[in-house]
């Protein structure tokens, strides 16, 4: 028998594994009408052909990403045949030479403006100031009033990327894993799409904080035994009571809370792993009929709370009010055996399918259910409804855009009432003057003030939770750009945006009357070409800045010299010029520095400054960001800024590490956290230890006690990571349960 040559074999085993998977993901959309399975076969079809001969960086078949793509889309979200088709399509017209027009005429307008929105635009089309992540994220969500499925393919690709994120270079890992973490994973929260939330938040820190994701599957999976014994002693007095009262109980389980919750809640604590005392909820699971839903889970948290004391102010009641993603649960915390406290989720079967696939299960259970409308069909047409007012200020820019939808579109919200007992969500921190332009446009621009649970409070008012608020109105209120400062919703500022435009115009109206008149006094025709040529002199960006600025006297009239504005451009000082002559021309403080300690680009050295934001010392892990007018500027991995600027300026990251000689007699500026029981002589041995035992430096020190503990901040300067740790052990031996964390230095 002939061998295959290993080219043809190598050939084969692909053919043979592309082969395997497709029939997987036929397997995971389950039994198709004949229409449905010829659309998947056509879809894969075309992009087989599409990426025939192309790799990945893993050196797999590209084929393999649009298949694991579509696998996650039908098995993990349960979405049909028409997202299927765009997951296995979606980079075709990006990588290949099908266009959009191809997609149109063989699946139809749909299909195509599904793949349109999931297209990435080229780089070329933008200047060097743009954000090209956030113009595609802008033209993704263009599409949303079409197709929500566009979003719910793109959460899926983003998925199988970070699930493949290890083949990638370093520098790669840290732009996909922060733009992850900025963007994607709340927007899959915000969707309700708890499963993927949670395990593009863990991936994306497992490259971001490499040593402490580690750190903390370590320790979980050392405690995992353990872990396991005190859920069941937890769970069997529960099921046994729970089924004695005649609730069908699903199912029972304990699930460790994710790595990223865990370490969020370590840094806004200042704690280590060892006193997360939550490391676990228990999730009951009730088998009920959809309108006996919400009485079988009181019913649970009665039983509950007969066998394990409450913790008074930890009930969670998504039960009566939806969160604004879909989400429905009771949360409450009880005192467990060994007097641990636990927290416990109690839903229904359908619940938690929701929460764990959000929008794809609504719809899905929608589709059979006999309710025309629901509580979340409110909340997520609510959502859209304000998506689609915030695409509609066109007045932003992309990075302007991004920073409001993730503001206002994936953050908490509150719920507000009206005195008619009408339901408004709005973000965390929305205004009285926020939830007038909620109401109605022509509201928020005549409001003069509130009323909140009775009480009359300012239009820049911060509402909360539960608050019942009455707009009061005054047809004699007009709208200010002062306004723009405490508004925070989309709509809002819109709005007040567009108002203020069209006073902008009418008021331009006057002031290009104005100039008209000076050419007239002078006897020289006012058109479009002697406007433009002002507009230059005067240094404005536009004809309409230029006659609102004389409008308002910003440019008086008596500067308006129509023969020294037309004088021969070699005689004619700009407005500019004059100004530098009176000398208020900017200047410029900063001196690029070269330094020794980094090394900052591919192949060769560029100047530096270390940030003030995180301090970075040598041995943490960093990257250069690009500066405009300030170098490069170098920041921890883990800086509190470094997921926003790798998200919204990926470009503009560059590869920089700590050289493995450096100058050792540089100091580097870091902050600790020190806390424990007090004791007599702490600070003293603790300044003996830093300055006399390890000859370290201190900028600060402060201490104070509360009820036998301590807590300190120290700012200190060292030489490298391993001084810092090595200073961090020898401090938390100086008395009973010490526990020294790194702080950030403000």
């Amino acid at each position: 028998m002939d061998t295959l040559s290993p080219e043809l074999e190598k050939a084969r085993l692909e053919r043979d594994e592309i082969l395997k998977r497709y029939r997987a993901l036929l397997r995971a959309l389950g039994p198709l009408p004949r229409e449905k399975k010829k659309l998947i076969r056509e879809a894969f079809d075309v992009a087989l052909e599409a990426h025939r001969g192309t790799y990945r960086k893993s050196g797999e078949p590209y084929i393999f990403h649009p298949l694991a793509v579509a696998h996650i889309a039908a098995h993990e979200l349960g979405l049909g045949p028409s997202s299927v088709a765009c997951a296995l399509m979606h980079d075709v017209v990006e990588d290949s030479d099908v266009t959009l027009d191809d997609i149109e005429l063989r699946f139809g307008p749909k299909i195509a403006r599904i793949i349109n929105g999931l297209t990435k635009i080229s780089a070329v089309h933008f200047e060097s100031g743009s954000s090209v992540q956030a113009e595609n994220f802008r033209k993704m969500l263009l599409t949303i009033s079409d197709d929500l499925r566009v979003i719910l393919v793109k959460l899926c690709d983003r998925l199988h990327n970070m699930r493949t994120l290890e083949s990638v270079p370093r520098s790669t890992q840290l732009k996909i894993a922060s733009e992850t973490l900025f963007l994607y994973a709340p927007l899959a929260h915000r969707l309700g799409l708890n499963a993927i939330k949670t395990e593009l938040e863990d991936l994306s820190i497992k490259y971001t904080e490499s040593e402490r994701f580690d750190e903390i599957v370590q320790k979980l999976a050392a405690n995992k035994a353990q872990r396991s014994r005190y859920i069941r002693e937890f769970i069997e007095p529960l099921d046994e009571k729970l089924r004695a009262a005649g609730l069908k109980v699903h199912e029972i389980k304990g699930r460790p809370k994710s790595i990223f919750s865990i370490l969020q809640k370590m840094k806004k604590q200042g704690i280590p792993f060892e006193q997360v005392y939550d490391l676990f909820a228990i999730r009951i699971i009730i088998d009920s009929e959809q309108q006996k839903e919400k009485e079988d889970c009181w019913r649970a948290f009665s039983i509950i709370t007969d066998i394990y004391k409450t913790q008074g102010d930890r009930l969670r009641d998504w039960l009566t009010t939806p969160k604004a993603n879909g989400y429905e649960a009771l949360h409450t915390t009880v005192l467990g055996p060994k007097a641990k406290w636990v927290e416990v989720q109690i839903r229904s079967k359908r619940m938690e399918d929701i929460a764990e696939r959000g929008l794809a299960a609504h719809w899905r259970y929608k589709a059979t259910s006999s309710h025309q409308h629901t509580p979340q069909d409110a909340t997520f047409d609510n959502w859209l409804n304000r998506v689609k007012d915030m695409l509609e200020n066109r007045d932003l820019s992309a990075l302007e855009f991004l920073d409001d939808f993730k503001f206002n579109l994936l953050s908490e919200e509150i719920y507000v009432f009206t005195p008619k007992g009408d339901i408004r969500n709005l973000p965390v921190n929305s205004t009285a003057l926020d939830f007038g332009f909620e109401i109605h446009s022509d509201i928020g621009a005549k409001c003069i003030g509130a009323k909140v649970n009775s009480k009359l409070v300012p239009i820049s008012h911060p509402l909360k939770n539960g608050d019942v608020v009455e707009i009061i109105t005054s047809q004699k209120q007009r709208v200010n750009e002062g306004w723009l400062e405490f508004v925070i919703t989309g709509k809002a500022k819109s709005k007040i945006r567009n108002w203020l435009k069209e006073e902008k115009r009418k008021s331009a109206e006057e002031g290009k009357d104005i100039l008209a008149r000076k050419f007239r006094n002078v006897k020289v025709q006012f058109n479009e070409q002697m406007a433009n040529r002002v507009m230059r002199y005067f240094e404005r960006s536009s004809l309409l800045d230029l006659y609102y600025d004389i409008a308002i006297g910003k440019i008086a009239k008596d500067h308006i010299q129509v023969s020294r504005i037309l004088a021969p451009r070699e005689e004619q000082p700009t407005a500019g010029e004059e100004i530098a002559v009176s000398g208020s021309k900017p200047s410029r403080d900063y001196v690029p520095r070269k330094n020794e300690e980094i090394i900052v680009g591919d192949d060769h050295e560029l100047n530096y400054t270390l940030s003030k934001c995180c301090n970075p010392i040598p041995g943490d892990p960093i990257f250069g960001f690009v500066t405009i007018g300030e170098g490069v500027k170098i920041h921890r991995v883990n800086c509190p800024n470094a997921v926003s600027l790798m998200s919204n300026y990926g470009y503009r990251i560059i590869k920089a590490e700590w050289k493995s000689k450096f100058n050792f007699d540089k100091a580097f500026l870091a902050g600790l956290r020190i806390t424990g029981i007090d004791d007599v002589g702490i600070v003293s041995r603790t300044t003996d230890i830093i300055s006399k035992e390890l000859k370290v430096n201190m900028k600060s020190i402060s201490f104070g006690s509360n009820a036998g503990t301590f807590e300190g901040t120290i700012l200190l300067y060292t030489h490298d990571t391993t001084h810092l740790n090595d200073l961090i052990s020898k401090l938390e031996k100086i008395g009973k349960h010490i526990t020294v964390t790194r702080i950030e230095v403000e």
